[in-house]
């Protein structure tokens, strides 16, 4: 799931539609792989994942539903699970720790904020960000939260870069 997630943050971010197309691919790819199949429910911004046996023409077949727990909903917008804020502060850490190992204090200061401000704020883990919410962290919370020195304020945009990169994933700035 927290592939398919990523993959379809990315495919709606891409600029190019080809690139779209690969990652919804790539996500259809990995769930086939698990007898699983994706659609974004737009009225609500959902992806909702569910056995590709409940399909048939395309369509959800009600009598197949055996049961609904097989099925796994996440919101593409807004705040994450606040129950699953230990795991995303587990995994925030682990991404801050890989940034203090490569880079220096100032980039882990800014990137255990980043942190901070994603499992607080979202409770997702801070490699989700999308442009929006990494926006969000420079012009509002950072400034605000976390009174940084010269030194973190001048090195935060490469401070995010090194949080995605740690996380092997695309940077939405």
């Amino acid at each position: 799931m927290d592939a398919a997630e990523r993959l379809t943050r990315l495919a709606r971010e891409a600029v190019d539609e080809s690139e779209a197309e690969a990652y919804r691919e790539d996500r259809a790819e990995r769930l086939a792989d698990h007898g699983f199949t994706a659609r974004v429910r737009e009225d609500d911004d959902t992806l909702v994942c569910h056995p590709d046996e409940w399909i048939e023409g395309g369509t959800v077949q009600i009598d197949r539903i055996d049961d609904t727990d097989r099925a796994v909903e996440v919101s593409l917008s807004g705040a994450g699970d606040p129950d699953d804020w230990s795991e995303v502060e587990e995994h925030n850490g682990e991404l801050v720790e890989r940034v203090a190992e490569e880079h220096d204090e100032v980039h882990a200061a800014n990137a255990r904020a980043f942190a901070d401000f994603m499992g607080n704020h979202y409770a997702r883990p801070m490699d989700s960000a999308d442009a929006d919410e990494v926006q969000e962290f420079l012009d509002e919370y950072f400034p605000r939260n976390t009174w940084p020195s010269e030194e973190q304020r001048d090195a935060v945009r490469a401070s995010l870069r090194y949080v995605f990169d740690a996380a092997d994933e695309r940077t939405p700035l």
